[in-house]
């Protein structure tokens, strides 16, 4: 957000704000309608996935180029396991994750609910690192760009905290693209977005700024 503000010589004006139910709820929400309490809408929404029916059944939002790859991932203890290299080393093995969460979801169902009785789920994603990294659970499961940050600011060896992706079969994604949302009618900030993101790209500026927090920069397909 920084660096696309910096990018487009714009005082930033940040905000974080909690994921509701669905992203369809936070457009309304954040981008077009607003609240109750009225909050002052946003102009750029990041962190969108980038979704051609999501696009499509929200005719009031339009969304810029995606950034960066999200993928879900698991981290674990290597002194506690001895390989993870397939969904059925989860056997056995206290899981934490955040409710409701795609890996939520992807655990859940995977080999038909078998390690359902393994999942301790927590409130956000940030209480399930720290019990993982508190020796609670051997296995911590994500988004790899959460985990990897996780891991970093809490100073731990990447070495004995192995972090990895591996193909689940099923109805939920383990990797989708993320960028940004302005309203329909601000399609020349998406545009000036866009470019700043493409800018950024092919400077290595993304990269870095990934780096700084101990993550992967994944670019989307079309960089």
């Amino acid at each position: 957000a920084r660096a696309i503000a910096e990018r487009l010589k714009l005082k930033l004006d940040l905000r974080v704000v909690d994921a509701g139910e669905n992203v369809d709820g936070d457009f309304r929400l954040n981008l077009w309608r607003g609240d109750l309490a009225g909050t002052p809408l946003a102009d750029l929404m990041l962190h969108v996935p980038h979704d051609r029916i999501l696009a499509t059944r929200n005719e009031q939002i339009f969304l810029t180029n995606p950034y960066f790859e999200q993928r879900l991932a698991f981290a674990y203890h290597r002194g506690r396991i001895e390989g993870f290299e397939g969904v059925r080393d989860l056997e056995g093995h206290a899981v934490a994750v955040e409710g409701t969460s795609a890996s939520d979801s992807l655990l859940m169902n995977a080999e038909g609910g078998r390690f359902r009785g393994t999942i301790r789920h927590f409130r956000s994603f940030d209480e399930a690192a720290k019990a993982y990294l508190a020796g609670e659970t051997p296995i911590l499961a994500g988004t790899r760009a959460g985990i990897e940050a996780a891991l970093k600011a809490a100073g731990a060896a990447g070495e004995d905290n192995p972090v990895v992706e591996m193909p689940i079969p099923g109805l939920v994604r383990t990797r989708w693209e993320i960028g940004g949302a302005v309203r329909s009618d601000s399609r020349d900030l998406a545009y000036a977005v866009g470019d700043a993101l493409s800018a950024l790209a092919q400077e290595g500026r993304l990269k870095a700024i990934c780096a700084a927090y101990g993550v992967t920069y994944t670019p989307p397909q079309g960089y």
